[in-house]
C-alpha cells in the first residue's frame, strides 16, 4: 500500500524550491524543516509555522499569527505561523524561510 501523501507538506516544499538545502523530517506528529543542519520550521495540522528572533516576531504578531501550539498544554513561542499571504508567495516565503534559518 503507499503511503499516505501529505499535500500541504508538498505545497509548502515546492513553494521552497529556491531555498537551498531544505530537508524535511516527520516529526511533532508532523514535520520539520531544515536548511542544512538548522531547524527552522514545522508543519503541522496543515499550517506552516516559522522560528522567529526578537527582530522578526513582529512581521508575525503584526498580522495577528500565533505561536505553534501543538496541543492544549504545549506552546512553543519561539516557532509563530506562517501569515496566508506569505505562504502562497513563494517569494516572499523564501525570504521568510532565510530569516528564521539564520543562526
Amino acid at each position: 500500500m503507499p503511503a499516505k501523501s501529505d499535500g500541504f507538506k508538498d505545497f509548502v516544499l515546492d513553494q521552497l524550491a529556491d531555498l537551498r538545502g531544505v530537508t524535511c523530517r516527520a516529526m511533532f506528529g508532523g514535520y520539520g524543516l531544515y536548511r542544512r543542519a538548522t531547524f527552522f520550521g514545522i508543519i503541522h495540522k496543515s499550517r506552516l509555522y516559522f522560528k522567529v528572533t526578537p527582530a522578526t516576531i513582529s512581521d508575525y504578531t503584526e498580522q495577528g499569527m500565533k505561536p505553534f501550539k501543538p496541543n492544549a498544554k504545549q506552546m512553543l513561542k519561539s516557532f509563530y505561523e506562517v501569515p496566508a499571504d506569505v505562504l502562497e508567495d513563494p517569494e516572499r516565503l523564501t525570504a521568510w524561510a532565510e530569516q528564521a534559518a539564520k543562526l
